[in-house]
C-alpha cells in the first residue's frame, strides 16, 4: 500500500497510507446508492401528492435535486473530509501541508468532481489516481489534497512500536516523560478517535498528553498526538541496550 508524507508548517512530517482505487469506488457507489435513494423517495412522495399542483412539482424537485448536486461539498465540509460512503469506507480528505482542508479546497474538488467522475462514468478519476499514487483525482491535484485511510497503519496493535528512522528529528524531549502503559492508552484513544471521527476525543487527549509532559505548540491535536508518538518511540530506541 502506497503511503504519502506531509510536511507541516511546523517542520512536522506526518506519514499516511493512500486510500486504495478500490475504497474509492465502493465509497463511490455507497454514496450514489443514498442518493438515488434520495431521490427515489423524492419521486415517491411526488407520485403519492400527484402532479396537478405545479409549484409544488417544482419544489419536490428542487428538493430532490440540490441535495444531490451539493451532496459531495456539503458532506466533505461538515463531516471533515468525509462523505458517508469515505466514513464507510475509513477514508478522509486531507491537505498536503498539514493543515485543516479549506472551504475553497472542498469547492475545488466538487467543481472539478464534474470532469472527475462525471465524464466516463469516473473513468478518469480511477486512471488519475492509479497513476499517481498519491491518492489524488484531478480536483485533489489542483486543490493540495489527498485521499487517505483512516485505519491504523500497524498490524499488531495498540502496543506496536513507531518505527522511525536513524535521522529522525525528536521535535518534542519531553515524550521521554510519558511511561509505556501511558503511550498504549494515547495510541488505543488516537485510533479511536480518527476512526470515529470524535475530535472532541482528539482534544481532550491532547490537552491531557500536554498537561503531562509539560509540552506547549499550536500543532492541531491529531499532529501533535502523532509526533509524541513518534518521539517517544525514538527516544525509547536509543535508550535501549540494543540500540
Amino acid at each position: 500500500m502506497s503511503t504519502i508524507r506531509v510536511q507541516t508548517t511546523q517542520n512536522v512530517t506526518l506519514e499516511y497510507e493512500v486510500a486504495s482505487a478500490g475504497n474509492r469506488v465502493v465509497a463511490a457507489i455507497l454514496d450514489n446508492v443514498i442518493l438515488i435513494a434520495w431521490v427515489g423517495a423524492v419521486l415517491l412522495l411526488l407520485g403519492w401528492l400527484g402532479a396537478d399542483d405545479t409549484p409544488m412539482v417544482i419544489g419536490l424537485v428542487v428538493l430532490a435535486g440540490l441535495p444531490y448536486i451539493f451532496y459531495h461539498l456539503l458532506c466533505e465540509v461538515f463531516l471533515n473530509g468525509q462523505s458517508p460512503g469515505k466514513k464507510a469506507c475509513n477514508i478522509k480528505v486531507i491537505r498536503l501541508d498539514g493543515t485543516p482542508p479549506r472551504f475553497g479546497d472542498y469547492l475545488i474538488r466538487w467543481i472539478l468532481r464534474i470532469v472527475d467522475t462525471g465524464i466516463m462514468s469516473g473513468l478518469i478519476a480511477l486512471v488519475v489516481i492509479l497513476a499517481n499514487g498519491k491518492g489524488q483525482r484531478l480536483g485533489d491535484m489542483a486543490a493540495g489534497t489527498a485521499v487517505v485511510s483512516t485505519k491504523p497503519r500497524q498490524a499488531a496493535g495498540a502496543l506496536a512500536p513507531t518505527l522511525t528512522d536513524a535521522g529522525y528529528v525528536v521535535v518534542f524531549p519531553e515524550a521521554s516523560r510519558l511511561a509505556d502503559h501511558d503511550v498504549a492508552t494515547i495510541r488505543q484513544l488516537l485510533q479511536k478517535g480518527i476512526a470515529n471521527g470524535n475530535f472532541v476525543l482528539l482534544h481532550e487527549l491532547a490537552v491531557k498528553v500536554k498537561t503531562l509532559t509539560g509540552i506547549q505548540t499550536d500543532l492541531p491535536d491529531e499532529a501533535f498526538l502523532r509526533t509524541v508518538l513518534r518521539d517517544h518511540a525514538h527516544l525509547a530506541a536509543q535508550e535501549s541496550p540494543y540500540a
